[in-house]
Formats: C-alpha cells, structure tokens, sequence
C-alpha cells in the first residue's frame, strides 16, 4: 500500500518540469512580451483588470471589438535592431499572422510594426509602436465589417455644390 503512495507523488514531481518547459515556449501576446523583457531587460506594464475591460468593449461595440491585450515599457532604454525585433514578433506569433507595416525611422528610435491574421469572420490586430523611450504593445480582434458601418456613420457628407450658382 506504502508503494501505491509513490505513483501519484513521481507522477507530480515529473510533471512540474514539463508545465515549466512548456510555458517557456508560449507565443502570441505573451510569448512577444516575455521576449521583450528577457531580450531587452525591460519590464512590461499590464494594464490590470483589462479581461473585464475587453469583455465590457465587446458588449459596448456589439462585437465590433473583443480580445484586447496592451502591455506597456516606460522608460525603455536599450538600443534596437529593427530587423531582430521584426524576427523575434514574427516567431513569436506563429503561423497565420503576416506582417502589413513596417517602418523604421533612420536612427532606429522610432519603430512600427502592424500584423493581422485572420479569425474566421474576425481580424487579429497586432501592433508594437516604439517612440523614443516609449513602447507598446496591443493585441485586438475586431470584426472589419461591423467597424466599416459604424465608421460609416460618422462620415461627413458633402451636398454637391453649385459654387454659388442659384439659377434654379
């Protein structure tokens, strides 16, 4: 009976490594984050309750918008390569995500990259804007044709102008 103890207790000490090397390899949001901070020695701000936020914006915009994720570096010092940080955001979102802007300033400082992938009716948005000793980093979903309507409604129409012709 004694021995029987032993299997569940191995069964445990074996499976924490796994849980641990497991995490190490995480993509997406996350996985772009925690490279940042490990390759940069930054440390990333998390907005807090930010899960209750995207659920209240998906209700707000009738499932315009959903699935947000922002982590935020202040005072982000390190010096970087653009081509380095356009390859470590490219692995760490895997597959299906391809990158639409790139642009780099010449001295390097100043950094945009915008990715999408696509999500069944939806659009996966990624964005990592650096600016001087700002960066950002924002994950969304959002459903491009619900935003194109309610963009459309704040459109300003023009009534064709007769250019002070009034001779009707």
């Amino acid at each position: 009976m004694r021995r029987l103890i032993w299997i569940p207790i191995c069964f445990v000490a074996l499976l924490i490594p796994v849980v641990v090397l497991a995490g190490n390899g995480e993509g997406g949001f996350d996985g772009v984050v925690n490279s940042i901070e490990t390759r940069y020695h930054a440390h990333a701000t998390r907005i807090p309750l930010l899960g209750l936020i995207s659920i209240i914006s998906r209700k707000a915009t009738h499932d315009g918008v959903s699935g947000i994720h922002v982590a935020e570096f202040d005072n982000f010092s390190a010096s970087v390569d653009g081509d380095e940080l356009n390859r470590m955001v490219e692995e760490k979102l895997g597959q299906g995500w391809e990158r639409v802007i790139r642009e780099t300033s010449r001295n390097g400082n100043e950094q945009t990259l915008i990715f999408m992938h696509p999500e069944g009716n939806r659009v996966g948005l990624f964005v990592l804007d650096l600016d001087g000793h700002e960066l950002d980093v924002v994950q969304v979903s959002v459903d491009p044709d619900h935003l194109s309507q309610s963009i459309g409604h704040y459109e300003h129409h023009h009534e064709n102008d007769r250019d002070g012709d009034e001779s009707d």
